[in-house]
Parts: C-alpha cells; structure tokens; sequence
C-alpha cells in the first residue's frame, strides 16, 4: 500500500522553492535589490566594485612609491653640525648611575659652534649681579633700578623674556651693580623697534660723579659704549675713553651685528685691570689695551639715552656681571677644580649655547698642554622643576660638555668621566636671580 503525503509537508516544500527563487544575492543586497533587472544586472554591479577597489589599491600604491623616493632625495645633514658623540661611562660608574635616557635627535642636541670658533670671550668666576625682571610686574619700572627718565617692564612678541623699555631721555642706572674690580665681565641684551629711528645708546662703565648718575658725561674716569643699529644694512659702534676727566676722541666703526634687522643683540665687555673688550655677539668689536688708567676706583654702570620719540626706545635684557680672572690652568693642575658657569644651555635642555664657546676652548686648551690630566665633568643645576629630573639633566649635560670637547677640540674621551648632582650640592642661594645663576654650573675636577 503506498503511503500517503501528509498535506503539511507538502506546503512545507511548496514554500522552501518559493524562498529560494525570491533570494537575492549579496551584490544585490548592497544595492538594494534589483530584482526585476535579474543576474546580468547584478554581476554588471559586482564587475564596477572590483575594478573601482583596483583602482584605489593601485592609487595607493603609487603615493607609497612617491614618498619612498622623495626620502631618498633629501640631504644629508650638513657636515658642519654633527651629532655629538656619545659618551659611555666607564663600568665602575656605570653601575653607580641609572640607565640613560633615550638620546634626543641630534637636531636637538648639537651645539651651534660655528659662528662662534674665533669667541674667547670667558666670563667671571661667581656672578655677583643679575636681573632678568623676573622679580618685576610687567608694566612696573624695576625695583632694583633708578632713573630721571621713564621706563617700564615690557614682554616683546617673538622675543623671549621680560624686557626693560627705555622710554625717555636720561639716565638708567642698576644700584645693585656698586663695585666693578680689576676683573669682571659685564653682559647685556639690547633690542629696537623695527622701525627704529634715533640717538645712540650709551653703556658707561665709570666712577660716581659728585653730581650723581645725572652726571655720568662728566665722570672723572669712564669708558663709554654707543650702539645705533643704524638706516640699513650695518650700524655703528663707538668707544670714547675719559681718563682724569680728560676725554679722548671717540672712535667709529660700522657693525653688521647690531642692525634693524640683526636684533637683539647680545654684548659682553670683559675688563682684566686696563684692558677691555668688547664683543657683540660672537665678534670681538673693540679691544683697547689702556682703556682705564691702574689706579681708577670703577662703581658704576649706567645707561645713557636721549629719546624724541617711540621709534627712538632701546630694550635691554639679561643684565649679568660677574667677578674674578679665569686662571685655568692653574685651578685645575695646582687646586685640582675649575668651576665654570660660562657653560651654558638652552632652558631644560642638554643642548650647549654657541656662546660657551671661549669657556670649552679654554678647559680644552687646559686639557692639551697637559696632555697626562683626566678629568670628571660633573654638571649641577639649580633648584627649580623636579628633584629628580634635575638630576637626570644634570648627568646629560656634563655627557653633552664631554661630547663637545671631543668633537670640536680632540680631546680624547678616554681622559674624561661624567656624572651630574642635580640640584645636590648648591654653592648659593636658590632664592634670587644671581644665586641660581652660581648653582648652574659646570665642574672639571682633576683625578
């Protein structure tokens, strides 16, 4: 007897042909089902997809290619700015110190030398005096200064720090600088407005007139400055020396670092009992072997300056003088540790300014006579940041001292160790401007 299809499975196989002939494929799908248009529409669809993802593959492709070849074309870093060479410890220290931090690009690290080569500029042992205004509201005239004119504590857009504006005709005068000795070095910035136009100014080194600072013109000793950054491509420097209320002829000559464009810029005078020289920037301008006579009592800077109008302002910054002759040589053979803070670096950073130059040439010219000598470069900062970050830089600055002097002057690395004590070991005060400048130092001590 034959069995009999139970009617439920019947439409259940009615049903499953009907699903299968109404199902539309994936491409379909994507475009929202094109059925009455049946296959050849869609593989038409599926065809356009494919050639349009090649298309974008192969696109991507060349960008990748274009890129690759475009490295390889770019320069070399020029010869004159190489990476500075590492400097390992030797195992005994090694171990006493963490690990070292992970090396910054050379960009960031190599000291800008090269303007610099022919800088002996070396300042003084223990800087006694500076103001960069940070103790100062903006708008105020500083508290440490004195005048018969108008001035004010300014920031200058593109222009880092705070900066002194000299608005009036008269005097400026730091009452905190009150005795120059028979060595000291004296360091300034000064800036103009681009659009310039005026007087000279006038940086006296002299003695207290009896009539005070008004009367610095007629001081009985003094050497004085003039800078003008000039109408055009060079400005002018001058020097007139007064000796026993004698004045002698002022001398001239053009500049080509102090222009409206070449700005601001930065002045160190470095007086050694007679003698005074005066640099600005990395040029050594004036140099006058009997400038002061031996037995003039110096005490004062001040700053002289007539002014008709804003184009006519001058701006100075960074005032800092220190004392004492370097004597090298005989600190580090004889006394067996030269400390030196005219090493110096960019804020937070191991990279050495191009202006420590005279201070690395003179520990290397040191190191090359007495070729027998080892030393240990320890790097100290002062107590501002953290405690220990202070420490690492530190350590990297006295490896970034010790890569100097192997790179730009041949001294063999062998002959010199590192570490750094951070904030550790100050020798002033941390609380104003001067003490801080004395902790940041760099210490060569003989082993």
């Amino acid at each position: 007897m034959r069995a009999r299809r139970h009617p439920f499975c019947s439409a259940a196989v009615m049903l499953l042909f009907v699903t299968l002939g109404l199902a539309v494929t994936p491409v379909e799908a994507q475009l929202g089902g094109l059925g009455g248009l049946g296959g050849a529409a869609a593989r038409r669809a599926e065809e356009e997809l494919r050639k349009k993802k090649e298309a974008e593959e192969q696109a991507k492709k060349e960008a990748e290619a274009k890129e690759a070849a475009a490295k390889k074309e770019q320069p070399a870093a020029p010869a004159s700015a190489p990476a500075q060479p590492s400097a390992a410890p030797p195992p005994a220290a090694a171990a006493a110190q963490p690990p070292a931090p992970a090396a910054a690009p050379a960009a960031d690290t190599a000291p800008a030398f090269q303007a610099f080569s022919k800088f002996d500029f070396v300042p003084g042992e223990k800087v006694v005096a500076l103001d960069d205004f940070t103790q100062d509201a903006v708008g105020d005239y500083p508290a440490k200064w004195n005048t018969n004119a108008s001035g004010e504590i300014v920031t200058v857009t593109g222009k880092p720090g705070r900066w002194l504006k000299l608005a009036g005709t008269g005097f400026y005068l730091p009452e905190f600088v009150n005795a120059l000795p028979d060595d000291f070095t004296l360091e300034f910035d000064v800036l103009t407005p681009p659009t310039f136009s005026g007087y000279p100014l006038n940086a006296v080194i002299t003695d207290l007139p009896s009539s005070g600072a008004a009367g610095w013109t007629a001081a009985t000793n003094s050497v004085i400055l003039r800078l003008n950054p000039g109408a055009g491509d060079a400005g002018t420097s001058e020097t007139q020396v007064r000796q026993n209320g004698d004045s002698a002829a002022q001398t001239t000559k053009s500049v080509t670092q102090f222009t409206k464009t070449a700005n601001p810029v930065h002045v160190s005078m470095w007086r050694q009992r007679q003698r005074i020289r005066v640099y600005l920037n990395e040029e050594k301008v004036w140099d006058l072997p009997r400038a002061f006579l031996a037995t003039a009592k110096l005490n004062m800077l001040v700053f002289g300056l007539r002014v008709d109008d804003p184009t006519g302002e001058y701006y100075v910054g960074n005032l800092r003088l220190a004392v004492g002759a370097p004597d090298t040589r005989n600190k580090i053979i004889t006394e067996g540790k030269w400390v030196s803070h005219g090493i110096l670096f960019d804020v937070n950073s191991d990279r050495i300014k191009g202006e420590s130059y005279g201070s690395l040439k003179e520990i290397a010219g040191v190191l090359t006579e007495a070729a027998d000598v080892r030393v240990v470069i320890v790097g100290h900062t002062d107590s501002d940041g953290d405690t220990a970050a202070n420490l690492d830089l530190s350590r990297r600055r006295a490896v970034a001292v010790k890569a100097a002097l192997v790179s730009e002057f041949k001294i063999d690395a062998a002959r010199m160790d590192t570490d750094g004590k951070g904030e550790g070991e100050p020798v002033d005060k941390n609380e104003t401007p001067a003490g801080k400048a004395n902790n940041r130092r760099v210490e060569f001590i003989k082993k």
